[in-house]
């Protein structure tokens, strides 16, 4: 997966409700991921209307969710030739790195992000990555 410009900053989490996700960087060059843990829950209708916070994702057979605050949010450096895998549901936001261009593996279904039963959600969230030196 070829991508370019991707600043240390982010408005958009998503995450994929029925699939995991594995990423690593070619060449083993530093890069951030922005994570929270998945928020996917399973409850009666009756729970639905009683609360505020979840959210019915507007895929095919929708699954329920409650989107992740910006507290939630942590920022992960990952350096050298490692992967990460996402678990089912997790949200994330990146790969971010410092370059113009940089090529990530990208381990999923050739699917996840355009088939009706691996949708994704994005929830807003606006704030800055500050990288350590």
């Amino acid at each position: 997966m070829h991508l370019q410009d991707r600043p240390f900053e982010f408005s958009k989490i998503t995450h994929h409700a029925n699939v995991t996700q594995c990423l690593g960087s070619i060449g083993g060059h530093a890069w951030y991921l922005g994570v929270a843990k998945p928020s996917i829950v399973v409850i009666s209708s009756d729970e639905i209307s009683n609360s505020k916070k979840v959210v019915k994702s507007s895929c095919a057979g929708g699954h329920y969710y409650v989107p992740p605050v910006v507290e939630d949010v942590r920022v992960f450096r990952i350096s050298g030739n490692k992967f990460v895998k996402l678990h089912r549901g997790t949200w994330h936001a990146g790969p971010l790195f410092k370059g113009d261009t940089m090529d990530f593996y990208n381990l999923e279904l050739s699917n996840t992000n355009w088939s009706s039963g691996y949708q994704w959600m994005i929830v807003k969230l606006e704030f800055l990555v500050l990288p350590t030196v």
